[in-house]
């Protein structure tokens, strides 16, 4: 717990700016106001005040997650739904989230990333560079049908 005790406008306006800084879910407000010792009922005052003023917008927040980490983190639909479920966001906010990823972009990421590892695993035999290839994009939550697709564009050489 917080040793210093905050009221509930200061506590509003911290909370505010931690919001308007960048987008959030209700679960991270939630841990913060924990943080700062505020009991639940204000915690929920403050939560509502938030989505009034629209510091607060799970929709905005998982459309915004969606997009940073498909494009930053290239991380596929798996591992994005997986990451937005851990942060207890709906499943209609994840699924208006996915549609921020345009297919073709999806795509292409998809195809750009399987042969990034697969040249990075040159030095491997075919079955060992495959499997690694597999391993890093299931990592990443791609689905596997699309990466064997791709995959299967790389012949055996060996």
């Amino acid at each position: 717990m917080n040793s210093k005790s905050f009221t509930y406008k200061e506590a509003l306006a911290k909370l505010e700016h931690y919001c308007a800084y960048q987008e959030r879910c209700h679960q991270e407000v939630t841990r913060k106001l924990q943080t700062m010792g505020m009991i639940p009922e204000v915690r929920d005052m403050i939560i509502s005040q938030l989505i009034q003023n629209n510091y607060l917008n799970e929709t905005r927040f998982a459309q915004a997650y969606a997009r940073g980490k498909f494009r930053i983190k290239r991380w596929g639909r798996l591992r994005i739904t997986r990451e937005l479920k851990n942060r207890r966001i709906s499943d209609w906010n994840i699924q208006k989230a996915l549609t921020e990823i345009p297919e073709q972009d999806y795509q292409q990421q998809l195809e750009a990333l399987v042969e990034e590892f697969w040249n990075k695993n040159e030095k491997h035999p075919y079955w060992n560079r495959k499997q690694k290839v597999l391993q890093a994009m299931q990592y990443r939550g791609w689905e596997m049908d699309l990466v064997q697709q791709v995959l299967s564009r790389f012949k055996n050489d060996s």
